[in-house]
């Protein structure tokens, strides 16, 4: 096998990265629709 289990070990972080990378892309979660709230308009708060 690999003469050092380190690089093995981070050899299979990165892959196991890169499946859920691709994962996350095919299949991408979905977003809950939130309303828009209105902004106040500036010129309310303006001095006189």
């Amino acid at each position: 096998m690999f003469r050092h289990p380190l690089l093995l070990l981070l050899a299979l972080i990165v892959a196991l990265l890169g499946i859920g990378l691709l994962g996350i892309g095919a299949f991408p979660p979905s977003v809950a629709p939130q309303p828009v709230e209105r902004t106040v308009p500036a010129d309310r708060f303006g001095t006189r």
